[in-house]
């Protein structure tokens, strides 16, 4: 009988769109006084909000299904075939860090602890299993032979996050961060405070900035810097909440910049700033399929140039699998484009902290796995 035939498909449609309903992990909607600042936006228009530049992401049914199976199957190089050689974070040298000096020390991906005029900040961190809908499912961290865990973060002083999507803005880190009462106010993209309410997050800790809007934190001034890219973490709220990067202004200049497709914005934040001591910029996930919203390895580069970066970091590699290249693939392409722009790299290893006052760490941890 086709009620048999036609009832499994069905209540497996419904489940899911249960689950999107209501999952905590899926968060919450902008509404309200929240939903009528993003409404009065200019980039906001027929019922979305829009990147600066036209922006593609239109993907053919074809390709779509090709993407998803070859991240189903597992092409080879995409993940490493042992745990990657982190280093044991250190509180203790961590606190000794004096006022008057800028520390950084990477964490994996986008999530980056920083130290300058004496604030910590913390960015982007994911300390779940999956960046993922689903806590069964989805792209799987990296083994590290040595991970650094909430409770062993120092009290942030301010978190930073730039964006709603999974592997930027992790459900059951959040939580856990309230629970431990590690932080002492968010600052994020207009719209992502819906998230974080829904998740226990008191609203007044809670700053949502607008794309160039600015924010002063004791002597450090903070400016919310559009990017190219997009958010969504559920079946219909694709482009619902902002999304962009972080400048930071104090004894030195420091740029924070997410995910972002190589646009003009690069050379405008090097107009308006002059330059910057350090860029953190993204270095992975990036495809032929999406050239828009993910930078190739050599735009990384040229976006560091056009904003007269110092220095480059590259970010958002090393914790997950997002894209379909090898995961060492983008740290070899940039270094080698670095190498012929002389543009000077940071590659500090997982975990070790880094006074960016030194010597540039250029150290190549990665060809220690295959």
């Amino acid at each position: 009988m086709w009620i048999p035939a036609v009832a499994l498909p069905l209540a497996v449609v419904l489940a899911v769109l249960l689950y999107f309903r209501t999952a905590d992990r899926i968060g919450g909607d902008p509404a309200g006084e929240r939903l009528e600042r993003i409404r009065s936006l200019p980039n906001y228009r027929e019922g979305k909000l829009h990147n600066l530049e036209p922006t593609d992401m239109n993907m053919p049914f074809t390709v779509m299904l090709k993407v998803m199976w070859t991240m189903l199957k597992g092409a080879d190089g995409r993940e490493p075939m042992a745990a990657l050689p982190t280093v044991a974070f250190d509180r203790g040298a961590w606190d000794k860090v004096p006022a008057d000096e800028v520390a950084v020390c990477w964490l994996g991906h986008s999530c980056v602890l920083i130290k300058l005029n004496g604030i910590t900040f913390l960015t982007d961190p994911v300390f779940g299993e999956r960046a993922s809908t689903f806590t069964f499912a989805g792209p799987k961290r990296f083994p590290y032979t040595e991970r650094v865990t909430v409770d062993q973060l120092p009290p942030i002083d301010v978190l930073l996050l730039s964006h709603d999507h999974y592997d930027h803005l992790c459900h059951e880190t959040i939580t856990q961060l309230v629970a431990k009462d590690k932080v002492g106010r968010t600052i994020t993209a207009l719209g992502v405070g819906a998230h974080l309410e829904r998740w226990g997050v008191k609203a007044a800790s809670i700053t949502e900035l607008a794309w160039w809007e600015e924010v002063v934190v004791g002597p450090v001034k903070l400016t919310f810097a559009p990017t190219r890219h997009f958010t969504g973490r559920g079946l219909t709220n694709r482009f619902s909440t902002l999304w962009g990067s972080f400048v930071l202004e104090g004894s030195k200049r420091i740029y924070f910049g997410a995910d972002s497709g190589y646009s003009k914005t690069f050379k405008e934040l090097g107009d308006r700033f002059g330059r910057f001591d350090l860029a953190m910029l993204e270095c992975g996930a990036y495809s032929e399929y999406w050239p828009q919203i993910h930078m190739f390895p050599e735009q990384t580069a040229q976006a560091a140039r056009d904003m007269n970066a110092d220095v480059l970091m590259p970010i958002h590699w090393a914790q997950f699998a997002l894209g379909l290249h090898p995961w060492k693939e983008s740290i070899q392409r940039i270094t080698g484009t670095a190498g012929e722009m002389r543009l000077p790299l940071f590659t500090p290893r997982i975990g070790r902290i880094v006074s960016t006052l030194g010597p540039v760490s250029s150290e190549r941890w990665w060809e220690e796995v295959r």
